[in-house]
């Protein structure tokens, strides 16, 4: 996997980090979809077993390539200077919650829904983040941190706090 994080910074500042989410998470997609089927359609055996893991290899270095290197890049871009350190730090927290969330859940989501629908309902988690990263995260690259934040800020004259 480190190979992969390795590519993924050098590919952040030529393809951008927008770019790189938006060709990891069909990756992502794939791989969930296909453990899922292969779970469902399969009986237990070496073929199953194997078509499995080697999903959850690509996913893990897809994954890593995406979401697991880009997010934290775009945390330290984002925010201005005065209050980077703490906003970086809540960041860092949401994301180790939402990992123990993940965690936790999963031996209760998989005795729930079973292996194909705990990995179903990951699948589709991806089109969703898909969609939010194509409607609504920029690209950053080649921007100074300066204009990010810029871009990033909220308003606060006074026609905006009027409703005008």
């Amino acid at each position: 996997m480190l190979p992969f994080i390795i590519l993924a910074m050098f590919l952040m500042d030529r393809a951008g980090r927008r770019q790189i989410l938006l060709s990891t998470t069909p990756v992502l997609f794939v791989t969930l979809l296909t453990i899922a089927l292969v779970n469902k359609l399969l009986q237990p055996g070496i073929v199953q077993g194997s078509i499995s893991v080697v999903g959850l290899m690509i996913f893990f270095c897809a994954f890593n390539m995406g979401f697991g290197a880009v997010p934290n890049i775009f945390c330290s871009e984002i925010f201005p200077t005065r209050v980077r350190g703490m906003c970086l730090a809540l960041c860092v927290i949401v994301t180790w919650i939402s990992n123990m969330l993940i965690i936790f859940l999963f031996p209760t989501m998989n005795k729930t829904l079973g292996t194909p629908g705990v990995f179903g309902f990951f699948c589709i988690m991806s089109v969703f983040s898909w969609i939010f990263i194509f409607l609504k995260v920029p690209e950053t690259k080649g921007f100074p941190l300066e204009v990010i934040t810029e871009f990033f800020a909220v308003s606060t004259s006074p026609a905006v706090k009027e409703g005008s």
